[in-house]
C-alpha cells in the first residue's frame, strides 16, 4: 500500500515528476492526484472521473444530478437486454461538473475524454453547448438536461 492511487499510469506520472525535480528542475511539476480518470474493464465496462454523488455531499457541495439509462443502439435489434448508465454530478452553486460516471460499453474511452473536461474546469453549460456526434453512446453526457435530483 502506498497511500495513493494504486494505477499503472500514475505510477509512470510520478517516476517522470522525480526525473524531471533530478535532471531537469526547470521542467519539474507535481503530480495532480484530482480527477484521475479510472476504468474496471469488466462486462459490462465501468469508467469514473472526478467526484461521486456521496463524495461531494461529504464535501459540502449542493449538487445536481444527471442520468441516463439507455439500451445502446447497437443493441437494438437483438435480443440483448443490456443498458448503458451515465451519471454527472454538478455542483449546483457553480455548475461546474464535479463527476462523470458510466457503466456500459466503451466506458473506459469514453471517460478518458470527460477526464480533460473535468480537468479544464468544465461546467454543465459547457457540457449543454457541446455538439454530439451521433449515433453514439457519448453524446448522451452532452444531452443531459433534467437533473434526475
Amino acid at each position: 500500500m502506498i497511500g495513493r492511487v494504486q494505477l499503472t499510469p500514475v505510477a509512470l506520472a510520478e517516476g517522470m515528476a522525480v526525473a524531471r525535480r533530478l535532471f531537469k528542475p526547470e521542467q519539474y511539476r507535481p503530480v495532480d492526484y484530482q480527477n484521475i480518470p479510472t476504468a474496471v474493464f469488466s462486462q459490462p465496462p465501468i469508467g469514473t472521473v472526478g467526484l461521486t454523488e456521496e463524495q461531494a455531499l461529504e464535501q459540502g457541495y449542493q449538487v445536481q444530478i444527471f442520468e441516463s439509462r439507455f439500451r445502446p443502439m447497437k443493441l437494438t435489434l437483438t435480443e440483448v437486454q443490456e443498458k448503458t448508465l451515465m451519471k454527472l454530478v454538478v455542483d449546483a452553486d457553480t455548475d461546474r461538473v464535479l463527476g462523470c460516471h458510466m457503466v456500459g460499453p466503451d466506458a473506459g474511452e469514453i471517460i478518458q475524454g470527460l477526464g480533460i473536461a473535468l480537468k479544464a474546469g468544465a461546467t454543465k453549460q459547457q457540457f449543454d453547448e457541446t455538439i454530439g456526434v451521433h449515433p453514439t453512446a457519448a453524446e448522451e453526457f452532452v444531452t443531459l438536461r433534467t437533473p434526475s435530483r
